[in-house]
Parts: structure tokens; sequence; C-alpha cells
């Protein structure tokens, strides 16, 4: 089982900056990626920024020059820093990650997606 676990969410004032991380452990060979989603009251869920481990990101136009995404591969972690938060950036964020297992001798894998429970950004003035 592999657990993620968030942290960082809170309260902030437009134009603000907050930090978000998330931490993989549990049973698994490898991370193969790791992403951030959101989701707000009425709206459906959507991907924030993602980073495979070979360091290629994916942000969403909404965020982009905002949001920074970020991964320590050693400590099976990723944290996003979001600077010039706009109130429509309010939602309750989710950290997702597709994790690997060798699931034999010749080294083939298994790939699983895993869900944090989510942590909630709230900007207003």
């Amino acid at each position: 089982q592999v657990q993620l676990v968030e942290s960082g969410g809170g309260l902030v004032q437009p134009g603000g900056s907050l930090s978000l991380s998330c931490k993989a452990s549990g049973s698994f060979d490898s991370v193969h990626s790791m992403a951030w989603y959101r989701q707000a009251p009425g709206k459906e869920r959507e991907l924030v920024a993602a980073e495979t481990r070979g360091g290629t990101t994916k942000y969403a136009d909404s965020v982009k020059g905002r949001f920074t995404i970020s991964r320590d591969y050693a400590e099976n972690t990723v944290h996003l820093r979001m600077n010039s938060l706009k109130p429509e950036d309010t939602a309750v964020y989710y950290c997702n990650a597709e994790v690997h297992r060798i699931v034999n001798v010749e080294g083939a894998t298994s790939k699983r997606n895993y869900w944090g429970e989510g942590t909630l950004v709230t900007v207003s003035s």
C-alpha cells in the first residue's frame, strides 16, 4: 500500500504565496511521476502541475508562470510553489503519484496511481 500525505494548505491573501508538499511512503520500488490536481466547488478536478522522474514538467495554462513544481527524488516528495495567488486558485489540492513495483525477477513492473486526501488552499482578502 502507498500513502500520499500533503501539507502546506491554508489561507493566503490575493497576490501572496504558498508552498505545498506531498510525501509518498509505503511499498513500491520507484515513483515514476508526481502531480498536483485541484478541485474547486462546483468544478471538475483538474491537473495543476506534474513532473515525471525524468524531469519533464507540465502545467495548466492558468498557473504557468506562477506555480512551480519540483521533486526531491531521494525523499519521494513533490512540492508546489504557488506565487501571485488569485481567488480562483481556491480549491482542494490533491497529490497524485504513479508508482512502480517490480513483480518478477526479470524486472517487469506494475503501475498504480494513488491519491492524497487533499489540502485546502483558500485565497481571500
